[in-house]
């Protein structure tokens, strides 16, 4: 077990954007106390970083944006958000920072830190790897570790001269490999024997004001055919759940009535989480909500909208062939995506019928099991000892 460095409580900073964020933060925290490390966390988190003693500075939502013209319109608030982490950390230094994946925001806020003589963490690796390649050279110059939640990454950055280590995802192990489908309907008072699709639009208002009356729509035409659906929705927080209460009720009662909005308050853990694992079928954003649904093995259909503008600057500097986190690692399509223009409510009809009614649906369970049997297989570095590593290096 790593000694205490310094042998005094150490000070960790923290920062991150969104509830993906959290869930890593909140498991990183844990892993710390489990190592008998005496600290205080302080920075930017969520609901679950606050409820094991973090102390966030801002609340989690402020970060919560993306998308080169979305951020365009926050940039004077985000710029203000970062200067004064900087201010408070330059007065009062943090022994290290570690800035959870919101790469965009944490790299700048890791290369003003790192010449004050703070280490710097990446958690989370950008997707350097796929577009944007040059952006290694700013990581490198940035950070003294990056934590990589898959294998393929720390080849990419060793071969840049970028320290890095795999540490893996903790729900990879949290999650069994055949998870219990009519228990987790139990859980949330449902019938085990009726079809639940998942409708996740996001968790950022952006994403939902875009995606929500995507997968609505989609889902209504389901509904036309299968009668019999019910439909779940998470809500994050008060506001998402009235954001999207808003949207469902520009549709017809046949709709709204097989929809239940599930409020963060009614989850006992990650509402998001809940869902997916309670849905025969997942319709959500691309995203690290893929992730989770893939370690759940549960079939879905993945879809993404950007602003146009965005999406044509993007566009231009993807190198690879796939978009979801499921087709990345498998290197192939197991998973559908409807990305910008083929993001439709009759594509995304077409593709969530052929996984409830042909035998798509458990070909693609059979590959997302097989990726997380590989995932569980990897010999991950506990992300705690390697932060403290570097601790051991001053």
């Amino acid at each position: 077990m790593p000694h205490q460095p310094h042998g005094k409580p150490l000070r960790i900073g923290i920062v991150v954007g969104e509830v993906s964020g959290d869930t890593l933060g909140v498991a990183l925290i844990r892993a710390f106390k489990a190592q008998g490390i005496v600290a205080s966390f302080e920075g930017i988190g969520g609901p679950q970083m606050i409820a094991e003693g973090f102390d966030s500075i801002y609340p989690m939502e402020r970060l919560a944006v993306m998308g080169l013209v979305e951020v365009m319109g926050r940039l004077k608030e985000l710029f203000a958000i970062r200067d004064d982490l900087v201010a408070r950390w330059k007065n009062n230094p943090v022994d290290i920072f570690v800035g959870i994946d919101a790469p965009d925001f944490n790299l700048r806020l890791s290369s003003q830190l790192k010449p004050l003589g703070i280490k710097t963490v990446q958690y989370v690796s950008p997707s350097v790897w796929a577009w944007r390649q040059g952006r290694v050279h700013g990581i490198r110059a940035a950070v003294d570790l990056v934590l990589c939640l898959f294998p393929f990454e720390v080849d990419f950055y060793l071969k840049h001269q970028v320290p890095a280590v795999f540490v893996g995802h903790p729900l990879a192990q949290e999650i069994p490999l055949q998870h219990d489908l009519a228990l987790s309907k139990q859980l949330l008072r449902l019938d085990p024997a009726q079809t639940i699709v998942g409708i996740l639009p996001g968790s950022r208002s952006g994403e939902v004001s875009r995606l929500a009356p995507l997968l609505f729509d989609s889902a209504f035409k389901l509904l036309q055919t299968q009668p019999d659906l019910k439909f779940l929705v998470p809500a994050i927080n008060q506001a998402r759940f009235e954001q999207i209460q808003q949207i469902l009720a520009s549709y017809p009662s046949q709709f709204s009535q097989a929809v239940q909005v599930i409020h963060a308050q009614e989850s006992k853990s990650k509402v998001g989480r809940d869902v997916m694992a309670a849905s025969d079928l997942v319709l959500l954003a691309s995203g690290t909500a893929t992730l989770e649904c893939l370690l759940f093995g549960r079939p879905m259909v993945v879809v993404y909208k950007l602003h146009w503008f965005t999406y044509l600057i993007a566009s231009f500097m993807v190198r690879i062939p796939y978009k979801s986190l499921p087709n990345i690692l498998a290197n192939r399509e197991i998973v559908p995506e409807l990305i910008q223009y083929d993001a439709t409510p009759d594509k995304v009809y077409q593709a969530a019928i052929a996984l409830l009614e042909t035998p798509k649906g458990q070909i693609q369970q059979n590959a997302l099991t097989a990726i997380h049997r590989q995932l569980q297989g990897q010999q991950a570095i506990n992300p705690a000892v390697a932060v403290l590593g570097l601790l051991d290096k001053t």
